[in-house]
């Protein structure tokens, strides 16, 4: 046997359970090395540095 409900679920009551799946902001920390803002966890996109260490050598113009 399969599950069916076994009443109606209004559409109110369908919308408010699926009222949670809203996108949050990013969150954003100061690189170490330069002050940029970036996400946690990433090569700084603006010196290449993570952990204060240069991991990528980017090109300064």
């Amino acid at each position: 046997m399969s599950i069916c409900p076994k009443n109606k679920s209004s559409k109110s009551h369908r919308d408010k359970r699926r009222a949670n799946w809203k996108m949050g902001a990013t969150t954003l920390v100061k690189c170490s090395k330069c002050g940029a803002l970036t996400v946690p966890h990433r090569v700084c996109k603006a010196c290449g540095c993570y952990n204060k260490k240069e991991i990528i050598k980017l090109d300064e113009e």
